[in-house]
C-alpha cells in the first residue's frame, strides 16, 4: 500500500476526533476554543463558530476518509484510522483540561 493512503487514514481519524468536541459544545450552545479564538486555541469561540469549525472538521474527515480508502483498505488502514482518532483525543484531554481557567 502507499504511504499516502496510511496518512489519509490517519488524518482522516484525527479530525473526526476534532469534530466530536466542538460538535457537542456547539450543540450544547457552550463556548469552547477554537483556531478562532483569541488567543487561537486558548479563548473561547461562541457556540456557532464551534458548529461551523466541526462541520468543517467532519467534511475534512469524510473526504480524507474516502481518499484513504479505509472502508476498503482492510484492517492495517483500519487500525491507522482509529490511532489517528485516539491520538487526537487523547492530545485533546490534555490541552483542554484547563480551559475554564483560561
Amino acid at each position: 500500500m502507499f504511504w499516502s493512503l496510511y496518512l489519509a487514514s490517519f488524518f482522516a481519524g484525527a479530525f473526526l476526533s476534532n469534530f466530536v468536541p466542538h460538535f457537542v459544545q456547539g450543540v450544547c450552545g457552550n463556548r469552547f476554543p477554537t483556531p478562532f479564538s483569541k488567543p487561537p486555541g486558548r479563548g473561547l469561540s461562541s457556540a456557532p463558530v464551534n458548529m461551523v469549525w466541526s462541520l468543517v472538521n467532519l467534511a475534512a474527515a469524510v473526504v480524507l476518509f474516502h481518499l484513504g480508502h479505509v472502508e476498503h483498505g482492510g484492517r492495517a488502514l483500519l487500525y491507522i484510522f482509529l490511532a489517528g482518532f485516539a491520538i487526537l483525543g487523547i492530545l485533546h484531554s490534555v490541552h483542554f483540561q484547563h480551559k475554564q481557567a483560561n
